[in-house]
């Protein structure tokens, strides 16, 4: 039997709720004032708060910072008859799970806290996976336990200690360069370097310079002699990223390394032997390439001994909350900031987003939340994603709806609130900010917009008239 704390000044709103949920089989204990509720704080844990705002001396607010300090896990839900939308945020942003304005509906009332500690069980239970999955969420450096990335993993234990050439593959922003550097690190070569090459980053008139190196004189400019890359990583690895992108005349040189361990630097007429061994990736389709005539039949052959599909992070949602935890701790340490973990609703906003920038657009979009959060949480609105997709619109109808559900699932509540809160705020656009004449827009009463808005309408105002 969950236990909940009911604090409310008002003694008639004490008992209604007293014997509204004890109806509903919760165990009940209530504060007449914060003060009173604090106290009890200090000597017994809840799991859940149903607390009022406006109380004196001591408001609601400051009940909220006590139960987040004391009992993180504690479910709070704030309840007003005078919460303005901007009280209403604040306390969202100190942890509140929701707020209810006064008066309100039972019904509303009833699933509110139920979805609350439904919530609060899943995340426990949550937490305790993750931990007994904590040393499988990181593999060097990579970071996810999705059956998908098991297999890469496993790929690349098979693979790590050959001296077999591998070919990377997957969209850009997948992490390749992180499972070239797995391979890497897992290797009898990890004591020797690991060279990185940017393909697409070297001018072509440098390439074959940087590559392989040239002698003193060899051309306009080289006033010494110069060790290639290839000569420098002798013993470790080269990482050709972007390799389709290397022309016809260094794809030649390529091969020949491939083949003998040998090439000529620039302006030189003796071999130079060397013992490396090669990873390439690339976001192209490499036999596309090959038979469009950009890439040679026999390089191709000789690179894609083994081959790793790196998938992309709409394959893998399942590592989401683990890489947004990973992306998170790391800025907050970066920036100083003591901001612990991402709010449920934006993780589910998370999940419910496609990533066509994979795991390089996670990052970038958790530096940016945790360089502009200003508490100690990642919510939704700092989040800078649409939290819905939107099928094609028809002529004169509201646009529809993609109605598909990711295979992880999806919070209808907060989906169907984020819904409700566009078309208030649109509607209030469209009507010059008068309540009267957006709830008219949307056929329903003003006395039911003005609930709505209060209820999702953060950030917003309107006028009566």
């Amino acid at each position: 039997m969950e236990n909940l704390l009911i604090v409310d000044d008002d003694l008639s709103m004490r008992e209604m709720l007293d014997v509204l949920l004890t109806s509903e089989g919760y165990g009940i204990e209530y504060a007449e004032d914060g003060a009173k509720a604090i106290q009890m704080l200090k000597e017994k844990t809840y799991d859940l708060i149903l607390c009022d705002i406006k109380m004196e001396p001591v408001g609601g607010l400051d009940v909220l910072r006590e139960a987040k300090s004391r009992q993180p896990q504690t479910v709070v839900i704030m309840i007003s008859a005078f919460a303005t939308t901007e009280t209403a945020v604040e306390a969202m942003r100190e942890g509140a799970y929701d707020y209810i304005p006064k008066p309100f509906n039972v019904e509303e009332v009833k699933q509110t806290i139920k979805n609350a500690l439904d919530r609060r069980t899943l995340e426990q239970d949550k937490e305790v996976l993750d931990a007994q999955m904590k040393k499988t969420y990181h593999f060097g450096h990579i970071v996810g336990n999705s059956p998908i990335m098991i297999k890469v993993y496993n790929t690349i234990d098979q693979v790590a200690d050959t001296r077999t050439n591998l070919l990377i593959t997957g969209e850009s922003g997948t992490g390749k360069e992180l499972i070239a550097m797995a391979v890497h690190e897992n290797s009898a070569r990890k004591d020797k370097p690991i060279t990185v090459i940017h393909c697409a980053g070297i001018p072509e008139t440098l390439m074959e310079s940087e590559l392989f190196g040239h002698k003193k004189g060899a051309f306009t400019g080289a006033i010494d002699h110069k060790k290639g890359l290839f000569a420098v990583s002798d013993g470790g690895t080269v990482f050709l990223d972007e390799v389709a992108e290397l022309t016809p005349s260094v794809q030649v040189k390529i091969l020949r390394v491939v083949q003998e361990k040998a090439f000529k630097p620039v302006g030189q007429t003796k071999d130079v032997q060397v013992d490396v061994r090669i990873i390439c990736a690339t976001n192209k389709n490499l036999e596309d390439e090959v038979i469009a005539g950009n890439f040679r039949e026999d390089l191709f052959y000789r690179l894609n001994v083994i081959h790793i599909d790196v998938p992309p992070l709409r394959e893998r949602r399942e590592d989401l909350p683990a890489l947004a935890q990973h992306f998170l701790e790391k800025y907050a340490r970066e920036m100083g900031k003591s901001i612990h973990k991402l709010s449920s609703y934006a993780l589910d906003m998370l999940a419910r987003y496609d990533f066509p920038g994979n795991i390089r657009e996670l990052e970038n979009m958790i530096e940016r939340s945790v360089a502009l959060e200003t508490t100690n949480i990642i919510l939704p609105e700092s989040l800078a994603l649409a939290t819905y997709k939107r099928a094609e619109k028809t002529p004169g109808k509201p646009e529809a709806f993609d109605f598909e559900i990711p295979p992880t699932g999806l919070d209808l509540d907060a989906l169907l609130a984020d819904v409700e809160r566009n078309y208030l705020v649109k509607a209030l656009e469209m009507a010059g900010g008068v309540k009267q004449k957006a709830a008219e827009l949307l056929g329903i009463k003003a006395d039911s917009f003005r609930y709505r808005f209060d209820k999702h309408g953060r950030g917003a105002s309107y006028k009566e008239e």
